[in-house]
């Protein structure tokens, strides 16, 4: 599922990690996992959020895994190099482009600053698998996928979801889906205008 931009939906983005930094600011390792990452401004975009409100020091101990079924092989690849064509970047606020965005190896192309880049690493995954690609995430973020999925695939997926999570942690989904009823009593929304949930614990 590879629609996606820089910057996208920054309303859930920025409700979600200010409402995470604060409780995750003192662990050794505060684990993400972007499902559905696409070619990478979604787990970019997330991060710069994260820097924006960690600071330097707890940010260093930010790891997002960002995962999409990627049919073209190609993702992987462009998510390290962490690079992209000026037009793809039109939509960030200048001054967050000026501080986390250096020229890149090609005209035009800008390339995103180590930092940021080290924070995300990238794996296939295919949601539909049903099995996750970890455990304790303190944040799973799923805003381009669900809609493409069957009712039933939907409340299957976003269980998993719940079973990743670790106690008290987050999840956030594209502002038009909304959770299934069947999902309902795992979840607590967060805030009322935004698809920003907490896991409920001990839900099945």
């Amino acid at each position: 599922m590879a629609f996606t931009y820089f910057f996208r939906d920054q309303h859930t983005l920025d409700l979600t990690v200010r409402h995470l930094a604060p409780e995750v600011m003192g662990r050794s390792r505060i684990h993400v996992w972007d499902a559905g990452c696409a070619m990478g401004p979604e787990p970019f975009t997330l991060a710069i959020f994260f820097a924006e409100n960690l600071g330097k020091f707890a940010f260093k101990n930010l790891y997002i895994q960002a995962t999409d079924i990627d049919e073209s092989n190609r993702f992987g690849e462009i998510i390290a190099g962490g690079e992209y064509p000026t037009e793809e970047l039109e939509r960030i606020p200048r001054e967050i482009f000026q501080k986390y965005f250096r020229p890149g190896g090609r005209p035009g192309y800008f390339r995103i600053i180590e930092e940021i880049k080290n924070s995300v690493v990238y794996k296939r995954h295919n949601l539909l698998s049903l099995e996750p690609v970890g455990h304790n995430f303190s944040l799973v973020l799923c805003k381009n996928v669900l809609l493409h999925f069957q009712p039933e695939e939907r409340v299957a997926v976003i269980r998993m979801f719940h079973q990743a999570l670790a106690p008290g942690g987050f999840f956030a989904t594209e502002q038009t889906q909304k959770m299934p009823p069947e999902m309902a009593p795992l979840f607590r929304q967060v805030v009322g205008d935004a698809q920003l949930f907490r896991k409920v614990d001990g839900g099945p």
